[in-house]
């Protein structure tokens, strides 16, 4: 059991490094994109995207989930036939699937085109990112293979080659087809997807050769696949279940550009302008607002189990101990990351991005952003329950909420109101969770760290500002030198304001979770 537990942390450490290493590596992708293809073809690109993740949702059928759970089972029992005959009716699944739905879109490219993409130059993107999911599914169940069998290394060295040739094949393509059009630059973007995803794949499939089970003798395909129903039932008891949120959260990704585009013409925007502004949003201001949520998308991970051992053996003291650890790490993440990008806004999105415009975007979500970081916790917790039915309904109920502000605020005041709408969409799906948990079983939270918390917030901006002001008014300094040095010096007074109040000791100590 010992050794069980240390091969989790290093994987789960593995996980985190790798994590961190493909939000950089992102980051610097898109930003190169952001600027080489500027907000008309990063709107393009935005457009094109949403139709695949469908597409992979359905063949995948939550399948990674199932697979890690029933290989690990499999192998803790030492029957290395059923692991295999589990790869192999995953792999004949999602491989159908990916490769039927994946023809269907290319022949129907043409009708899909015209329902869902208001500007129909993103027609080639579109057309470039759809081979991507025979490939993403077979990834995606090698994947759940290589997590049952706790060999998390895998997956984090084939995440950074993934994203590692990815910006090598952004650079050039983009580089290449931008005198062509921003069209055929923003179909070279999304084809430099496909080229990475398929030597991340080949990784895999390297990986399993050289490290996955030995066939015994006799042993084929065709054996697995008939007498593979009760393992398919197996899965899909599992799997079902899992991806219905994710074809909710596909078909409305894929009609979302669509809504904002009709909200923004019955606010008297020409298709082209509404185009740039989408890319302003999708591609200036999600990204830097998701660049610190890795940290508690990666931990989150290890609350699930965590809070389903503590459930099963109804100790609540302990769940609610570790629903406090989720909620302060929620808290120590969000809180200089929401000042961060609410302060220096437009700074920052001139520096990354030279799109200052998109300053006021960053601005107005910030805020609301900040429950976000609590989100991927309580949505974890909830699964760590058993409540898998309860994320979804939020999910759909938030959803279909933040539609409906999209189309009224986007009508009446443009960007400015899609904005908002997208920031009440999330700050609805973090309540209603948070309301699911406290339903169950309740949640008792000291409110002091939290006042603690927004003190130092203050005291943070307030700083930020002055020293910002005065490196950039008073001294002259270069805007990247002003945003890092006014940055650092608001940065030092919260860390020292929380050890002041003894906040941050406190905050750190509980994210631990107690064996």
């Amino acid at each position: 059991m010992a050794h069980k537990k240390e091969s989790f942390m290093r994987g789960t450490m593995a996980l985190s490094v790798a994590a961190f290493i493909n939000r950089i590596l992102g980051f610097i992708s898109g930003m190169f994109v952001a600027r080489a293809l500027g907000a008309e073809g990063i709107g393009l690109l935005m457009m094109a995207h949403p139709l695949v993740p469908l597409v992979i949702t359905i063949t995948e059928l939550g399948l990674p989930v199932a697979i890690s759970k029933l290989v690990a089972e499999a192998y803790a029992r030492d029957e290395k036939v059923k692991v295999r005959r589990i790869l192999h009716v995953s792999l004949a699944v999602t491989g159908f699937l990916s490769v039927a739905l994946t023809t269907l879109s290319l022949l129907g490219s043409h009708w899909i085109a015209s329902i869902l993409l208001s500007d129909q130059r993103a027609y080639y993107a579109m057309l470039a990112i759809t081979p991507i999911a025979p490939i993403v599914a077979v990834s995606a169940v090698l994947k759940g293979y290589f997590r049952g069998v706790q060999r998390m290394k895998v997956i984090a060295a084939s995440d950074v080659l993934e994203y590692s040739v990815q910006i090598a094949s952004v650079l050039a393509l983009v580089h290449l087809l931008l005198p062509y059009g921003v069209a055929y630059a923003a179909a070279g973007a999304m084809a430099a997807s496909v080229i990475s995803e398929a030597i991340s794949l080949s990784f895999l499939v390297v990986s399993y050769k050289v490290r996955g089970e030995a066939k015994l003798p006799g042993e084929t395909w065709t054996g697995h696949l008939k007498q593979g129903k009760k393992t398919l039932t197996e899965l899909l008891q599992i799997g079902l279940p899992t991806t219905g949120q994710g074809i909710v959260h596909s078909v409305y990704s894929a009609f979302q550009p669509l809504l904002i585009a009709t909200s923004l013409a019955l606010a008297g925007i020409s298709t082209a302008l509404a185009t740039k502004q989408f890319g302003m949003l999708a591609g200036y201001a999600f990204p830097l607002l998701y660049m610190p949520s890795f940290i508690t998308q990666s931990l989150s991970t290890a609350l699930i189990p965590a809070i389903g051992e503590a459930a099963a053996n109804k100790n609540d003291r302990l769940m609610h101990e570790r629903m406090n650890q989720a909620l302060n790490l929620g808290l120590l993440i969000g809180a200089p990351a929401t000042v961060i990008l609410f302060q220096w806004a437009t700074p920052l999105t001139k520096l990354v991005y030279n799109a200052p415009e998109a300053g006021l975007l960053l601005k107005i979500l910030a805020p609301m952003f900040f429950l976000h970081y609590f989100d991927a916790p309580l949505h974890a917790i909830l699964l760590g329950l058993g409540r898998a039915s309860a994320t979804l309904w939020n999910y759909i109920v938030s959803t279909t909420f933040k539609a409906i502000a999209i189309f009224v605020f986007g009508s009446q005041f443009g960007i400015v109101g899609i904005t908002f709408g997208i920031g009440i969409g999330i700050v609805m799906q973090t309540l209603l969770n948070f309301f699911s948990i406290s339903g169950s079983i309740g949640i008792y939270m000291n409110i002091q760290p939290y006042l603690k918390v927004g003190i130092c917030m203050l005291l943070m901006a307030i700083c930020g500002r002055w020293s910002f002001d005065y490196l950039t008014v008073v001294q002259g300094i270069p805007l990247l030198w002003s945003v890092a040095g006014s940055i650092s010096c608001a940065l030092l007074i919260y860390f020292a304001a929380l050890l002041s109040m003894d906040a941050l000791l406190k905050a750190s100590r509980s994210i631990l979770i107690p064996r």
